[in-house]
């Protein structure tokens, strides 16, 4: 069994003049939600093998909160993850031919159309959420049988779906 991890970057300020999308950095209480989803992490041990995070600084920033909580020695950063869509992640997922489970710190609606996609079924109140939509912060934790390089659509079981307190 193989974990994927998807979870959206935290909450980012507004872009403000002269700023560009990509540059935005995240919103004092984004900090603060990323840092509680890397304890939540660390007490509910789902520790990736693996980090692949959008190269974009409220994505960054989002791992770099939550990695207060857990250590993972394997980290790369992908402007691919920035601007692709859905399936350019699964491409991504595939190509990183990891034998563990891997995070993926990107943003929405990616994330989300990937989190639906993949899972055939799943806990029920974690299916629940996740069609509400996925919050800034919001984690879906996936299991498959197999290696992550030779996942497809609805091959995936939503374990759980974690959520910022609050939202």
């Amino acid at each position: 069994m193989t974990r994927l991890y998807l979870l959206r970057h935290a909450k980012a300020r507004w872009a403000e003049p002269g700023v560009r999308d990509y540059d935005r950095p995240l919103h004092p209480s984004g900090d603060e939600d990323a840092e509680e989803m890397g304890r939540e992490m660390q007490r509910s041990g789902f520790i990736p093998d693996l980090v692949l995070c959008s190269g974009a600084k409220r994505a960054r920033d989002t791992w770099k909160a939550v990695a207060r909580s857990i250590e993972v020695n394997d980290v790369g950063y992908s402007d691919a993850l920035y601007s692709t869509d859905a399936a350019g992640y699964l491409d991504i997922i595939r190509e990183a031919k990891s034998d563990g489970s891997i995070l993926i710190v990107g943003h929405n609606p990616m994330m989300e159309d990937l989190a639906i996609g993949l899972a055939r079924d799943g806990n029920e109140q974690a299916m629940a959420a996740a069609r509400r939509g996925f919050p800034a912060c919001g984690l879906a934790i996936l299991r498959f049988p197999a290696s992550l390089s030779r996942i497809a659509p609805e091959d995936g079981f939503l374990e759980k779906f974690l959520k910022p307190a609050g939202i």
